[in-house]
């Protein structure tokens, strides 16, 4: 007989990992702070500081327990910071930041860089150069998953741009479109890592602490509003989701609990769902989940071009961050026209 056994799925004591991305002034270190604390309850969390020291800033304001992370900020350094913390109990872990992980002393591109120069500096072994560094990389993801306290991971923020050749061939100079960034602002770290957290947003500086979502599931929707900051509220009802509880709504008294609808039928599956007919406003984050959902999503010139195609096709603009402006109604309107495409 096998050793591999099945029984009933229950969720329970589920682990979260929580990205928030910003830039400086964008709420992203409180906003960790007041997440960490809904999640912790009374109990202290801890938080692992990348920034010498700049964390004990809040102090006064939350009850946690402060460590030093520094350099080098190999991915390894992160693990092990993690797993001390995960073996001391903690319920929470606050790390600020994991962009040092990617662009800091020691980090994934200084290893690569390293690598580069060891294997002689031609371009023949760039390519080569990285197998090390992302092989830590990967390695240190793994070992997060494994991890029983609630991780909180902070990432800087920067603006960026690009050229490109526009329809008359011309070069013009555009904020950079990326999967993960909105208006030019992208993530400080690997390219991949926001999508392997349980949810992650980005921060900006003229509304602080008030999520944009890189990635956040249909289950976990009623607990991240939109068009206000991120509260404490918002962590406590996380944890008691996390305990096996229904997902209820901040700021109301409304009980929402994860679809159950198996994959490709109703509104909770993967599949088109029959109909749009929401019980509440249409969200930014409905319309992103359903063009992730009908793989308007990723990365590369391509991707970033079909899905700006898209927008435009059922809401007439071709930015993320022209459709954050969109009233309800708009986004409830396109989002009945996105449905109906993708049953075409």
């Amino acid at each position: 007989m096998s050793p591999f056994t099945f029984r009933p799925a229950l969720r329970e004591n589920v682990g979260l990992l929580i990205g928030l991305a910003g830039s400086s002034g964008s709420g992203k270190t409180y906003t960790a702070m007041r997440l960490a604390k809904g999640i912790a309850g009374d109990t202290p969390f801890c938080c692992i500081d990348t920034e010498a020291g700049r964390a004990k800033h809040y102090a006064d304001q939350f009850r946690f327990d402060h460590g030093d992370l520094k350099p080098p900020f190999e991915p390894e350094a992160y693990a092990n910071a993690i797993r001390a913390a995960d073996d001391a109990k903690y319920p929470v872990i606050v790390v600020d930041s994991f962009s040092h992980e990617h662009a800091g002393e020691g980090g994934i591109l200084d290893m690569q860089e390293a690598e580069y120069q060891r294997m002689g500096g031609r371009e023949a072994v760039k390519m080569a150069s990285w197998i090390k560094p992302k092989g830590a990389h990967r390695k240190m993801v793994q070992r997060l998953l494994q991890v029983r306290a609630h991780l909180i991971l902070c990432f800087r923020a920067e603006e960026k741009i690009e050229m490109v050749k526009n329809a008359d061939g011309k070069t013009e100079v555009r904020k950079k479109q990326t999967a993960t960034g909105l208006d030019g602002w992208v993530p400080i770290c690997e390219k991949n890592l926001p999508y392997e957290l349980t949810a992650s947003f980005l921060l900006m500086a003229s509304r602080p602490g008030v999520p944009l979502p890189i990635k956040l599931q249909e289950q976990h929707r009623p607990l991240f509003p939109l068009d206000q900051p991120i509260s404490e509220e918002s962590g406590r009802r996380l944890a008691e989701w996390a305990r096996g509880g229904a997902a209820s709504r901040v700021g109301d008294t409304q009980i929402v609990k994860p679809a159950q609808t198996p994959s490709g039928s109703g509104a909770g599956g993967l599949g088109v769902p029959p109909d749009h007919a929401p019980s509440r406003s249409t969200t930014a984050a409905d319309v992103e989940a359903a063009m992730k959902r009908y793989g308007f999503g990723g990365g590369g010139d391509a991707a970033i071009k079909r899905r700006a195609d898209e927008l435009e096709a059922v809401f007439g603009v071709r930015r993320w961050s022209e459709v954050l402006t969109l009233s309800g109604d708009l986004l409830a309107d396109g989002l009945k026209k996105l449905h109906a495409r993708a049953r075409a």
